[in-house]
């Protein structure tokens, strides 16, 4: 039930919008039109931002587009206070009362539910305020939680697989919670207008938010403080995402009114979409929020466990076993301690149900216990690096003249000496090794299979698996060089 193809030669995404039936369907085949509601309810719309179709290649979807060229600094929209939809936690009338309860039973980490019972209370209501934004919102999304088994399967990448299993289970099990509280709920008093939910209407608002909702600034609180407040912006939500925008969102307080605007950060030439950052998110959350991928992105991780059994292998591999990996010295299990990686301190992110892994028929072993990263920024997680220098150290007195902080820094040249940086970089090249056998398929077998006119949600987890494989090969290139730039070093420092 996907939506989007994604098209890897470009930075710039076109936010899905439609089912695979049809790529521009709508709640309503002919809604009303936005522009115009949000400048009746006193908004600004410049005239020169038009909604319009976007179709590029693999990419389909709408999108705000410049019809001239618009100056640098311009206003692009501007929505006051009343056309943003939240989720107000003041329960009024039964239903509302009823909403809340709902509301208080989602998990933080999900509030985009909590959010979206608000969007199905007023997608339900006759007459709704919200209505000519709701009527044209998409009909179905492209996230994982849509797609057909197999097609979960073919992300190939079990913490994923896990987040979307878990979501997957909670929609489940959360669409009993609201039936059971619905059951006993007076006419006057349903928050849905008397109309049935179930687990893919739930679905639908939840990705309805995650994938339109902004996190702003709400009303100045009497301490002078602001709470993050997550809302919909009618219009704002269709600017496409890029790392370079164009555009960018700004919160201004005009008597006591908050006023929120979208500004051109550059000049926007004719044709051009309106651009604004989501955020500097891994691919794991652009897909499972967005369901997009974004190719190159230079903030992709990829989660492997930290476990000795997987550490001693990669060193093996590389050629610099130690037995410090399954048996550490006093000290060096210290400092493993600091960093959170053993003892009851250890920082465990939770991995799939063995069940569900095994439905998937995918190998699990390499994603469990207490994880740690590779890519974005850092390129190497701090974690990881200070404990394979630690641990491929033999000096107890060198490694204690440097900090944490040192120890974890990619920019610490070598702290422990060359020949401990080199082995370091060769387990974690063997490491990624590792990490990319796991995988059932190899990019060449991916890349023709994305061609043979596979459903658009095989081609999204095609699209998916290929960027994580790519951005192993990366790390691993870039771990290369460096060994070799370090080995030519040691090499001059030894003919020296």
């Amino acid at each position: 039930m996907a939506v989007s193809k994604i098209v890897l030669s470009s930075l710039i995404h076109i936010r899905p919008i439609t089912c695979a039936a049809s790529y521009h369907t709508r709640l309503v085949p002919h809604p009303p039109d936005l522009v115009k509601w949000i400048k009746k309810e006193g908004g600004f719309v410049h005239q020169a931002v038009k909604i319009f179709p976007q179709e590029d290649n693999e990419t389909y979807g709408l999108g705000l587009v410049a019809s001239q060229d618009i100056p640098k600094g311009s206003l692009l929209i501007a929505l006051p206070d009343h056309i943003p939809l939240k989720f107000e936690s003041d329960a009024g009338d039964g239903a509302d009362s009823v909403l809340v309860d709902l509301a208080s039973q989602v998990p933080e980490e999900l509030w985009a539910m909590k959010l979206g019972l608000k969007l199905l209370q007023e997608r339900a209501r006759l007459g709704s305020f919200w209505w000519p934004y709701i009527s044209n919102l998409p009909e179905t999304y492209s996230v994982p939680i849509f797609f057909q088994g197999e097609d979960i399967k073919n992300l190939q990448y079990v913490p994923l697989l896990y987040q979307v299993n878990k979501r997957c289970r909670f929609l489940l099990d959360f669409d009993q919670e609201v039936r059971r509280a619905l059951a006993s709920v007076k006419p006057n008093d349903h928050p849905f207008g008397g109309q049935e939910l179930n687990a893919s209407s739930l679905g639908w608002a939840m990705s309805a938010v995650s994938s339109r909702a902004f996190r702003l600034h709400g009303k100045k609180l009497a301490a002078g403080t602001r709470n993050e407040v997550p809302m919909m912006l009618p219009l704002i939500d269709m600017c496409n995402h890029s790392f370079n925008p164009n555009a960018q969102i700004i919160q201004e307080e005009d008597d006591s009114q908050l006023l929120i605007k979208v500004v051109a950060e550059t000049e926007i030439k004719q044709n051009d979409s309106l651009l604004l950052n989501y955020g500097c998110l891994s691919n794991d959350l652009f897909l499972l929020d967005y369901g997009f991928v974004m190719p190159s992105n230079p903030y992709d991780t990829i989660e492997l466990k930290y476990e000795g059994a997987l550490m001693d292998a990669a060193s093996m591999a590389a050629g610099v076993s130690s037995p410090n990996f399954f048996s550490p010295a006093a000290w060096q299990h210290q400092i493993l301690s600091q960093l959170n990686l053993v003892g009851e301190t250890a920082i465990v992110k939770a991995s799939a149900t063995s069940s569900f892994i095994e439905a998937m028929n995918i190998t699990s072993d390499l994603f469990n216990s207490q994880q740690v990263s590779l890519g974005g920024p850092d390129l190497v997680e701090g974690r990881l690096l200070a404990a394979l220098r630690v641990l491929l150290a033999s000096d107890s007195e060198t490694v204690q003249k440097h900090d944490l902080n040192t120890l974890q820094s990619l920019s610490a040249e070598a702290p422990l000496g060359i020949t401990n940086e080199v082995a370091v970089f060769r387990t974690i090249i063997a490491l990624c090794a590792i990490a990319l056998e796991h995988f059932p398929t190899k990019i060449m077998e991916d890349e023709s299979l994305r061609k043979q006119g596979v459903s658009a949600s095989t081609v999204l987890a095609i699209q998916f698996r290929i960027q994580k494989k790519t951005l192993i090969i990366d790390i691993m290139r870039n771990l290369s060089k460096r060994v070799k730039l370090l080995s030519s070093k040691e090499t001059t420092a030894t003919q020296g």
